[in-house]
């Protein structure tokens, strides 16, 4: 068994939502790994200290470090944290989930050189970043899925009497969720009875925006805020159709979960989701910022259900091969 210091955003007791450094933490305890975590600090400055100090601080004790890595701000994160343990000599893995990490190649070429080409491994949840990262001549790279424990997921076929919108996501303008409300209200337009639940915390003042916006077009939107797993699972049991209204993406655990629970995923068509989703297989692709397509995708999942349920057992038994107790055996080979 491995010492493992993990680095990233582990923010979920600060009202953010659960990562993969808290989920993956704790499955790979239960394989028994010591795995140590940094840094739940708010402050964005303060939590590059803690990272940073805990590298130092496990630096002779890690066999590996895990370095969360993503194509916004927090790409510094692990640029600064490579560099210290390059100095320690520490083997280290960026895990990579920012789904515009591809531009960071070409715009940062030089840091991402420092952080990729002295990687132990690099490890992307999708095919989408190991085909991007291939092209700029990277090799030493892993695919590895997000997973998800596939039982703690009850799959239930829906009706569409009526159409009841799920959207799970922080509130964030990445993530569009202006455009789940244009959907909403375009649905209506159309006299098409029709509800939307939008699942999640604020990251970047997007929910309030997103408040107002509903107000303006004068349509009636459930925010949640923040919901625990099991509570948004619970809830799901009410909704049909799962939303991702995103601009840009790698492999969402969120989509990942919608097609497990059953619900029919009707999602833009960017970053890694086109190798997530085969497109009227198990899920429906769309264009991205576009209600049009949006709606009419929902009205022909609503006309023909025969077709709806295959594609939605297609999904469950797609997501079926993400279940930790698949995908742990992929991480055995990495770690030992």
């Amino acid at each position: 068994m491995k010492n493992i210091l993990y680095i990233g955003n582990n923010l979920s007791s600060k009202g953010k939502t659960e990562t993969t450094i808290e989920t993956l933490s704790k499955l790979l305890r239960f394989q028994g790994h010591a795995v140590f975590v940094s840094s739940n600090k708010s402050n964005k400055l303060w939590r590059l200290f803690d990272m940073l100090f805990a590298i130092i601080k496990y630096s002779k004790k890690a066999d590996y470090v895990l370095i969360d890595t993503y194509s916004t701000s927090n790409f510094y994160y692990a640029y600064l944290s490579s560099l210290l343990c390059q100095l320690f000599k520490l083997k280290y893995m960026p895990i990579l989930h920012g789904g515009n990490l591809p531009n960071r190649l070409k715009t940062n070429p030089k840091l991402s050189k420092t952080i990729f080409s002295n990687s132990f491994k690099n490890i992307t949840p999708s095919n989408y970043i190991k085909t991007e990262f291939e092209k700029y001549g990277y090799t030493n790279i892993v695919c590895i899925p997000n997973s998800i424990e596939i039982d703690k997921y009850p799959f239930k076929q829906r009706d569409f009497q009526t159409i009841k919108l799920l959207w799970v996501r922080s509130f964030s303008e990445i993530y569009n969720p202006l455009l789940a409300i244009k959907i909403l209200k375009g649905l209506q337009n159309e006299n098409i009875k029709a509800s939307l639940c939008m699942v999640g915390p604020d990251n970047d003042g997007s929910l309030l925006k997103a408040k107002n916006f509903a107000k303006t077009l004068n349509v009636a939107v459930t925010f949640t805020g923040k919901l625990s797993k099991t509570e948004w699972i619970s809830l799901s049991q009410d909704y049909n159709i799962f939303i991702n209204t995103t601009n840009f993406d790698n492999m969402p655990v969120s989509v990942i979960e919608a097609m497990a629970l059953g619900l029919s995923v009707i999602s833009t068509n960017v970053g890694g989701l086109p190798f997530l989703i085969n497109n009227e297989i198990d899920g429906v692709l769309v264009n991205p910022n576009n209600e049009t397509d949006f709606i009419e995708a929902i009205k022909k999942l609503q006309s023909n259900i025969e077709n709806t349920q295959k594609i939605t057992l297609n999904a469950r038994n797609k997501v079926a091969n993400f279940d930790w107790n698949i995908v742990k055996n992929l991480w055995i080979s990495v770690l030992e």
